[in-house]
């Protein structure tokens, strides 16, 4: 495998890293974590050993991706955000059994210094607001804002907001990609083309 491991990075023995991926400065990789092909993690980026990275995520500076966290394919995770991995941390008692599951999606996009409590998870395509607090699993497609964080919208593939109402039975055609997206109920989907 072929990747661009800057000098100051440190990457464990045991850790995989795909092709065409970029570890940049002061990253710290463990021996366990399994990492896509066309990875970017940015710098001061700190990857557990029980974590796995889908194909084209880009990890923005300062993250750190606890054991437990599961990154689907093409996940932004943006500057600053944090993953936990115990709901309620003591330094005096220890809980490495205790980790919860976190898994992150297909295309979703985390925004800058939002916060992922442990054990949800986020829908393919939603869209966390910077600074956002996550206590709950969010739908595919949601737009989630706010602290703790609430709905307050729907997310096109492309990254755009789409004009639906939260909740009901409507359709909307994207304007950029021309892709169209249902709402029935409290679901998103979209349809083929």
């Amino acid at each position: 495998m072929s990747f661009y491991q800057h000098e100051s990075a440190i990457v464990d023995e045991g850790a995989q890293i795909g092709n065409d991926s970029r570890v940049w400065h002061f990253v710290h990789v463990c021996g366990g974590a399994k990492i896509g092909q066309g990875v970017s993690l940015g710098q001061n980026v700190f990857v557990g050993n029980k974590v796995v990275i889908g194909d084209h995520c880009k990890v923005q500076n300062n993250v750190s991706v606890y054991d437990n966290v599961t990154l689907e394919e093409g996940v932004f995770c943006g500057p600053s955000m944090v993953f936990t991995n115990v709901y309620n941390p003591r330094s005096l008692i220890e809980r490495k059994d205790q980790y919860r599951n976190t898994l992150v999606k297909k295309g979703a996009t985390l925004g800058a210094n939002c916060t992922i409590v442990c054990g949800v998870t986020i829908g393919e395509y939603s869209f966390v607001g910077a600074g956002a607090v996550i206590n709950k699993d969010v739908p595919a497609y949601a737009l989630m804002v706010g602290v703790p964080a609430k709905q307050i919208g729907w997310m096109s593939e492309f990254g755009e907001q789409l004009a639906l109402p939260i909740t009901g039975q409507a359709e909307v055609v994207c304007s950029h990609t021309g892709a169209i997206y249902r709402l029935d109920g409290q679901v998103v989907t979209k349809q083929q083309v």
